[in-house]
């Protein structure tokens, strides 16, 4: 790779992730894909990460796969994967899923693959200035990687189909008001208030979050009385943690809780 179209740092237990294709709108390439193929696992893996947080570099957050990148990819060997597949199954699928919580931090354009990026957030910030659409009729391009599947989901249902099928964007408070962002700051103060929020989060105990994030992604696909069973289930295997216990002690004692992950 000629350049970092990724740069990977950490701030104490938090871990940053930036897209760094500013001239191309951050738009998802193979080395994009391969340098999140390398990253994400061993993130995930390391201890010392507590939160992750997903930005860009630029004027946008990602405007999307690129689409060049794309045709080029579709003459693959049968069998074989391509850019697209690559993307969901090695990239947004273990965001979508990833053990610890995850920030998307909006500093602009927001649209098909970049909104489906945002989407695997367990929590997303914006700039006041971001925009965010789906984008993918603008282009005769089908979405593939949530956009029709899991938008709806997260916004009321005719606005989903009004970004799908218009191809429009809408500002980060209008999708704050539809329950896809979850806070709009100024653009000088995004980066500082994303790290606020994630040093927030990683103070708490990393398995407790971990099974309540399963429990809450798995919910949606289940019957009010399964999703309740399952929660049981994962609370009655949290009474044996460590963690449990240091908490309950910190409490009694009055004294911030040392949690361990374990």
């Amino acid at each position: 790779m000629s350049e970092e179209v990724i740069v990977y740092s950490q701030r104490g237990s938090v871990a940053w992730l930036r897209l760094n294709r500013p001239k191309a709108m951050n738009s998802i390439d193979a080395d994009m894909v391969s340098k999140y193929e390398h990253l994400l696992p061993q993130i995930a893996s390391d201890d010392s990460v507590r939160v992750l947080v997903i930005t860009g570099t630029g004027p946008a957050f990602c405007a999307g796969a690129d689409l060049k990148g794309v045709m080029e990819s579709l003459d693959v060997d049968p069998g074989e994967q391509d850019l697209l597949d690559r993307l969901c199954d090695n990239v947004l699928n273990p965001l979508r899923n990833f053990p610890k919580p995850v920030i998307a931090a909006l500093n602009g354009i927001t649209l098909a693959g970049g909104l489906e990026t945002a989407m695997c957030a367990d929590i997303v910030i914006a700039s006041e200035d971001a925009v965010i659409g789906d984008a993918h009729a603008n282009f005769g391009v089908y979405p593939g990687a949530g956009g029709a599947a899991v938008l709806p989901r997260i916004v009321p249902h005719n606005v989903a189909k009004y970004l799908l099928l218009t191809g429009k964007s809408l500002s980060a408070s209008e999708m704050k008001t539809y329950g896809f962002v979850n806070e709009v700051v100024p653009a000088a103060e995004l980066e500082e208030a994303a790290q606020k929020l994630a040093e927030h989060i990683a103070g708490n105990s990393p398995i407790a979050m971990q099974r309540m994030k399963t429990v809450a992604n798995q919910c949606m696909d289940k019957t009010r009385d399964d999703a309740l069973l399952h929660e049981q289930f994962e609370f009655r295997r949290h009474m044996r943690s460590w963690d449990m216990r240091e908490g309950l002690e910190a409490f009694a004692d009055k004294r911030k809780p040392r949690f361990q992950g374990r």
